[in-house]
């Protein structure tokens, strides 16, 4: 059995590596000038990795060992993490939408540069707006989750 320091300190690391791998994939999107299916699925690799290396802790460690330490920190860490993964729903339900309508005008495919997705279907503009504010809400969130966790674990591990 991992002793739990051990399986704290793989915890902050797994969750540490995430990041990378978030803003390499937020940066790549941004950068990207056409999104075609290649270009998406190399973005989605990078966002996947950094999901999995950061829930994967969450459901298999922490979540379970919250009720007995719920206070304090604690409960500062939950609200962060719990409110950073709501606006991630926020904005997968904005990109389930995009994807739908830009893969039914064959934009992935047979990208055109000169294409107006805002014209693709009349809620494209909400669409947009959805994924932007979840994105943009679920990184903040999630530092602010991660600073809290890494001042609990040094606390609690460290000194």
């Amino acid at each position: 059995m991992v002793s739990e320091s051990t399986a704290a300190t793989l915890a902050a690391l797994s969750v540490t590596i995430s990041l990378p791998f978030f803003l390499y994939g937020a940066w790549y999107a941004i950068e990207t000038e056409v999104m075609t299916w290649e270009r998406l699925l190399h973005h989605l690799k990078f966002v996947v990795t950094g999901l999995v290396l950061t829930t994967a802790p969450m459901l298999l460690w922490m979540i379970p060992r919250l009720p007995g330490q719920f206070g304090g920190l604690a409960a500062i860490h939950a609200f962060f993490g719990l409110q950073a993964y709501a606006l991630l729903v926020l904005a997968l339900t904005g990109i389930v939408r995009i994807f739908q309508a830009k893969r039914q005008a064959d934009l992935y495919r047979n990208p055109d540069p000169d294409a107006d997705i805002g014209e693709l279907h009349e809620n494209m503009g909400a669409w947009r707006r959805r994924l932007r504010i979840g994105v943009f809400g679920y990184l903040i969130l999630w530092i602010l989750a991660y600073l809290v966790g890494i001042a609990r674990f040094l606390m609690d591990y460290v000194f």
